[in-house]
This record gives C-alpha cells, sequence and structure tokens, in this order.
C-alpha cells in the first residue's frame, strides 16, 4: 500500500471500529442511567457493584477474539488457511469452556458473589439479580466478542460496526421498555443488556450464512501451541478489561470506607463515563490491529510505522476534546445520574470527574501501544504494560494516594498510574526500536 491508502484504512477501520465501540459501551451506561432514574442511589451501587464481573466477561471474549484475530490475520496475510482455520476452531472450544464456567457461576453462585463484592443488606437482592442474568448471558457475550474480532480481521469492520451498534441501541431501548412500561426493575436492565449481544450475533451471522467468510470451522486437534498463543496474543485485552473490573472492586472497597454508598454511586458515575472513554481508545486500537497485523505479515514495515503514528495523534486529538467537555460540563455529566438531587453525591462527582480524566491521553497511549506490541507478533512489551497499569501501579497507588488525600487521592490514582506507564511503555518501544534497528530486523523507529 501507498501512503496515501495507508492513512485511508486507518481512518476507515479506526473510525468504524470507535463508533462500535462507543455503542458497545452504551450497554452499561444505558443501564446506569435508566436504574439511577428507576432505582436511585441503592439501585446505581448494586449496579456498580456487579459491573467488575461483566469487565471478566467481556474481557475473556476479547481475549480470544483479539489474539485468535491477529494470529488469524498474520496467518491469512501468509496465504496459510489450514493454519487460520485451526486458530478460529480452537479459539471457538477456547470461548465455548470459559463462557460454561461463567454461565455456572450465575446459575449457582450469584449470592456468595455479590457478597464478596461488597454488597450490604440494602442492595443485595439487587446485586445478585444483576448479577446472576449477565453471568448466564456470558455464552452470548462471548461468542458475539469472538465473531466481531474475526469479521473485522476478514476485511469488513463496516458489518462489526453495524453489528455493535445496532446491538446497543436495542439495549438502550429495551432498558427504558423493561424498566418503564413493564417496570421489571433491574431485572429488565439486566435481561436488556444480555439480549444486545443475541441480537448482534443475529446480524454478524448473515456474514457466515452468506459464506462470505474465509474463516471456518474444521475438524481438528486443540493445539496447546495454539491455545497458547491465541492466550499470548490476547492477553493485553484481557487484563485491561479485568483491570477496570479489579479496579473498580479497589476503589468501591475504599470509598466505601471513605463516603460510604453515596460515594460508591458517585465513583458509578465516573467509571461508567470512564467506561465509554476508554472504549474510544480500544476502538483506535482494534482498528489498527487487523492493519498491522496484515502490514506485518506481508513484512510492510513503512505502514506500520504511519499506522502507529496516525494513531497517536489520534490519542492526542480525541484526549484534548473529551478533557475539555468533562472539565467545562462535570455539573452536568453528573445531575444526569443525579435523579435524587444528592448535593453530597453530586459534589463528589463533579470533583472526581475533573481530577480523574486528567489521564485519558496517557492511558489511550498505553492502549494503543499495548496493541501495537501483539499486533507484530512481539507480546512481552505489551503484557508488561496491561500489568503494570491494570494490578501492579493502580493498586497500591489507590491505597497509597487515598491514606494521603482521602477521596482527592483514591481519584488521582488513575492518572498518576496511567502516566508512569506511558513512561515506562515510551522506554520499552525505545529500547525495542533501537535493537531492531541495530539488527536490521523487521521494525524501524517510528
Amino acid at each position: 500500500m501507498q501512503e496515501k491508502s495507508c492513512f485511508g484504512m486507518f481512518i476507515k477501520y479506526a473510525s468504524l471500529n470507535v463508533l462500535g465501540m462507543i455503542a458497545l459501551s452504551c450497554y452499561i451506561l444505558a443501564d446506569t442511567f435508566f436504574v439511577s432514574k428507576a432505582l436511585g442511589a441503592n439501585g446505581l451501587t448494586a449496579l456498580n457493584l456487579a459491573i467488575p464481573v461483566y469487565s471478566f466477561i467481556n474481557g475473556s471474549g476479547l481475549m480470544i477474539g483479539m489474539g485468535g484475530g491477529t494470529k488469524y490475520s498474520i496467518f491469512k496475510s501468509q496465504k496459510n488457511k489450514d493454519r487460520a482455520d485451526q486458530i478460529f476452531t480452537n479459539g471457538a472450544a477456547m470461548t465455548a469452556m470459559m463462557a460454561g464456567i461463567f454461565f455456572l457461576l450465575g446459575l449457582f453462585a450469584a449470592g456468595p458473589l455479590i457478597r464478596l463484592l461488597g454488597a450490604d443488606d440494602t442492595v443485595y437482592e439487587m446485586g445478585k439479580t444483576y448479577l446472576r442474568v449477565i453471568l448466564m448471558f456470558a455464552p452470548m457475550f462471548m461468542t458475539n466478542n469472538l465473531l466481531l474480532c474475526f469479521i473485522r480481521n476478514d476485511g469488513a469492520p463496516q458489518l462489526s460496526m453495524t453489528a455493535m451498534i445496532v446491538g446497543s441501541l436495542s439495549n438502550v431501548v429495551l432498558d427504558y421498555v423493561f424498566m418503564f412500561p413493564l417496570n421489571m426493575g433491574i431485572f429488565g436492565a439486566a435481561f436488556a443488556t444480555g439480549l444486545a449481544p443475541v441480537i448482534s450475533i443475529g446480524i454478524l451471522s448473515s456474514y457466515l450464512l452468506r459464506k462470505r467468510n474465509q474463516f471456518h470451522l474444521k475438524k481438528c486437534r486443540i493445539l496447546p501451541n495454539l491455545i497458547l498463543g491465541i492466550f499470548s496474543s490476547g492477553l493485553p485485552s484481557l487484563v485491561t478489561e479485568v483491570s477496570s473490573g479489579i479496579v473498580m472492586i479497589v476503589f468501591n472497597m475504599i470509598i466505601l470506607g471513605l463516603a460510604g454508598n453515596t460515594g460508591v454511586a458517585a465513583y458509578g458515575v465516573i467509571a461508567n463515563l470512564s467506561l465509554v472513554v476508554i472504549s474510544i481508545y480500544t476502538g483506535i486500537s482494534q482498528g489498527i490491529q487487523p492493519l498491522m497485523s496484515s502490514y506485518y505479515g506481508s513484512g510492510n514495515r513503512k505502514n506500520i510505522s504511519s499506522t502507529l503514528r496516525y494513531a497517536m495523534c489520534a490519542v492526542v486529538l480525541v484526549s484534548a476534546l473529551i478533557y475539555l467537555a468533562i472539565f467545562f460540563g462535570a455539573d452536568t455529566i453528573a445531575s444526569v445520574f443525579n435523579s435524587e438531587q444528592n448535593q453530597a453525591l453530586q459534589s463528589i462527582a463533579q470533583t472526581g470527574l475533573r481530577i480523574y480524566f486528567t489521564g485519558c491521553v496517557f492511558a489511550g497511549f498505553n492502549i494503543v501501544l499495548s496493541v501495537y506490541f501483539t499486533s507484530t507478533d512481539n507480546p512481552l512489551p505489551a503484557h508488561i504494560i496491561s500489568l503494570l497499569r491494570g494490578f501492579i501501579f493502580i493498586i497500591p497507588m489507590a491505597f497509597l494516594l487515598s491514606a494521603l488525600g482521602e477521596l482527592l487521592g483514591v481519584w488521582a490514582a488513575f492518572p498518576v498510574t496511567e502516566f508512569l506507564v506511558c513512561l515506562t511503555g515510551l522506554g520499552l518501544f525505545l529500547k525495542q526500536s533501537g535493537a531492531r534497528h541495530r539488527s536490521g530486523s523487521f521494525q524501524d523507529r517510528l
């Protein structure tokens, strides 16, 4: 490809995936809005306690989808169809196994699990109901993620975007219908969320039924080396999603001790808006993944460098727009989810929004850089970045800064962590680029 066409491909894939991921993130945002209107602060608290489990489910699906999609795109660009089909078959087997575990947890362990996540008697029943439904729909969530990633890597990003948007819009409509005209409470919110991937899969199935897909299930053994390859390439996606759930659990526990259920409800506003913001960066990174994997497979180092540069510029531009909107609109954003006009919740959320989202530009850099490493079949630096931002830095930082500055410290933990990880990621990138430049191997410096 020429430079001009490389930019065109970036715009096409990134924009389609950003739109799709924003729509996908509206699963939980719509629940947050309608639950806050119908059930108030207690409903919002119950939802916020259960959301981390959704992150585990979604992350597991993305791990298999992104890891398998990356390997599939590389083999496809090398014309190795047999290996490409084996990747899809092994990925489907992994999906079935992990989704089955989540389903059984929902069937038998929703109550103890929501207690473990911090629910007290005032929110226990609502939290258990939401968690049970989400877990039992895990096979749908994970199958949807698998198909979205493989179809995107198969050259049909428009269909993936359409499926994500239609599924998410249906969730918004069904949320309203189930919770207000039908008065189904928090079960209605969870049921609407669970139906969204079913609708998305229905749209994606047209691609398979028309036999446009170049990936197929084939009779083959489940090979440990393929499973390991999918897991290794997809681990950063899992860590990114799962870490958001872990961080929410830790933050919920800290905030419960500092400001009670009102503080957790305020954090629910921030955390759910964060899901939307992070989804934009995830959309950019998922957009460049098929391009970079294909360029890597065909040995086109110039287009890899160009695509990474475009992605980083997009992160800077998007981050500036996001923070300006949040800084000047914090009062309005908080009030949208504050149906009871709770002044304590409003004040906590406003302050938290302005501090927390100073870290969004660094988060964007980290997410894109992590996908760059995995897309070019070099997952170790991506693992380091993901683990640092997901567990190793953020959790100690939350405890340390909350001890020093209470709620202000909690809000500051996210930007401080992302900044430190960004510096680490830049060092890993420069080190790898320098080594490859000196050895004359595939990658040059950006």
